[in-house]
């Protein structure tokens, strides 16, 4: 579950036009239809809206779907307390899906859990959001990324 604050302070002042304008750049991300939500110090939300080309062959939303907005996030959340010119790679990422991915669109929440000096640990919730606006987790994930 995400906390409401990670306690720790962005290393620039310009951290939120640093994540904006390398979300810009995601051909992919814009490719799949993800949306940049919330941007804070060590916090970033990313949403998708549910289109049947993002499905598997069962209807859910594909696991790689989820996946992506659930790794990007998370990477997003280092960068968000990183300096400016920085640039964040993922090392590796463990994923627990829950439950199958289905709703009206899915949103990522992920933070950081620690800003090391090489490596930063981040976790995301992935919650399917129904008609009602009901939401419910259906993934979580844990990685670890690389500050360059």
């Amino acid at each position: 579950m995400i906390r409401k604050t990670t306690g720790f302070e962005p290393k620039s002042k310009n951290y939120k036009a640093n994540v904006n304008d390398s979300f810009k750049k995601q051909s992919f991300l814009k490719f799949i239809g993800a949306k940049l939500v919330d941007v804070s110090p060590g916090r970033i939300e990313i949403e998708i809206y549910n289109d049947e080309n993002l499905h598997q062959q069962e209807g859910f939303f594909h696991g790689g779907v989820t996946t992506t907005i659930a790794d990007v996030s998370m990477g997003y959340a280092a960068l968000s307390l990183s300096g400016d010119y920085s640039e964040v790679l993922t090392t590796e990422f463990k994923v627990n899906l829950l439950k199958p991915a289905v709703g009206k669109k899915l949103i990522a929440r992920s933070e950081v859990i620690k800003f090391g000096n090489l490596l930063k640990v981040c976790q995301s919730s992935v919650y399917c959001v129904s008609e009602k606006n009901e939401e419910s987790l259906c993934a979580f994930v844990t990685g670890t990324m690389y500050v360059k």
